[in-house]
């Protein structure tokens, strides 16, 4: 008997050491398939490119084809949503924006993911947006603004591209800082709010700044100001709006960031993370992103830190502008 029971734990030992050899194999041989990377938004727009252009630098880098799939809706939500409930195996990773990753939940109760069903993998890129006039408005500088919207409350609108969206949030803090008072137009995407403020049927709008400066280079709307602390290196032309002492607070950009689901392995993490830190390093590439006017990110910050900070921050403004989608 006693011969048998330590014929059955040497079995089992060996059984759980054959497991654990598996797993630690299936970790160094990844990746061994195509990897899809989600993103949130239909092709064209600022988060399919930067995801895009991070998809081939990746598979070259990891030696398997990274497959962009599409999925828009619902700000980008059911992108994120298909990414937090995936196998946490390192095949189904997205890179993803504020909307979807700091946002969305704030505003909209269908939306059941948590930052936490997430593993961060590695901030990209970012990039301010813009406050821009129209012609009509007759405001060539941000003082200019600040009293032409004093002077006539309730007079002026200014639009985004939708409810909730990171445009949106950044308007409602610019009015909270300034006091003031303006309605919020939101339009179904960055296209018609553009020709609305060229036609001059607007006064003022929030562009992220890679769609703004095609029509502010042409001059067909003016640049007030861009939404982070400092200038943007791409726009040194252009201030920021906390250069105003009324807008001085004024700090949020529109911003990139590489996620996977929830419990992804250390190894696999390790070589994403790596995959992902070699490319925002290479030259090329940061040449490549000033062209869609964004920057790498500070790689020294935390993403998951970062990103809980962000939502904080949104939250204030939610609650001040009361938004609900």
């Amino acid at each position: 008997m006693q011969n048998r029971s330590m014929l059955r734990r040497t079995a089992l030992a060996c059984g759980i050491a054959l497991l654990a050899a598996g797993s630690a194999f299936a970790d160094t041989a990844y990746p061994n398939k195509p990897i899809t990377m989600v993103i949130g938004y239909p092709p064209g727009g600022s988060t399919d490119l930067i995801g895009r252009m991070v998809g081939t630098e990746l598979s070259t880098r990891l030696g398997q084809p990274v497959v962009i799939e599409n999925l828009g809706g619902a700000g980008g939500a059911i992108g994120a949503q298909k990414v937090a409930k995936a196998a946490p195996d390192g095949y189904t990773i997205m890179v993803g924006a504020n909307n979807e990753l700091a946002i969305a939940r704030l505003i909209n109760k269908s939306v059941k993911y948590s930052i936490q069903d997430f593993t961060a993998l590695g901030l990209v890129a970012s990039q301010p947006m813009v406050l821009v006039a129209s012609q009509k408005a007759g405001v060539k500088n941000t003082a200019e603004f600040i009293t032409a919207v004093s002077k006539n409350p309730g007079k002026f609108s200014y639009g985004s591209s939708g409810v909730g969206t990171a445009l949106h949030l950044a308007g409602e803090l610019i009015k909270e800082q300034g006091k003031l008072d303006m309605a919020h137009v939101p339009y179904r995407g960055v296209a018609p709010l553009t020709t609305d403020l060229v036609g001059n049927n607007i006064e003022y709008g929030m562009f992220v700044l890679s769609s703004g400066l095609p029509q502010i280079q042409s001059g067909k709307v003016i640049a007030l100001g861009t939404t982070e602390a400092k200038r943007s290196a791409v726009t040194p032309d252009i201030p920021a709006l906390s250069e105003n002492p009324t807008f001085k607070n004024v700090d949020l950009g529109s911003w990139f960031a590489m996620m996977g689901p929830a419990n992804l392995p250390k190894p696999i993490q390790d070589k994403l993370k790596k995959a992902l830190s070699d490319t925002l390093a290479s030259a090329d590439f940061r040449k490549k992103l000033a062209a869609t006017g964004s920057t790498v990110m500070d790689q020294k910050i935390d993403p998951a830190k970062f990103i809980n900070a962000e939502i904080a921050k949104y939250s204030k403004i939610v609650e001040f502008a009361k938004i609900e989608d």
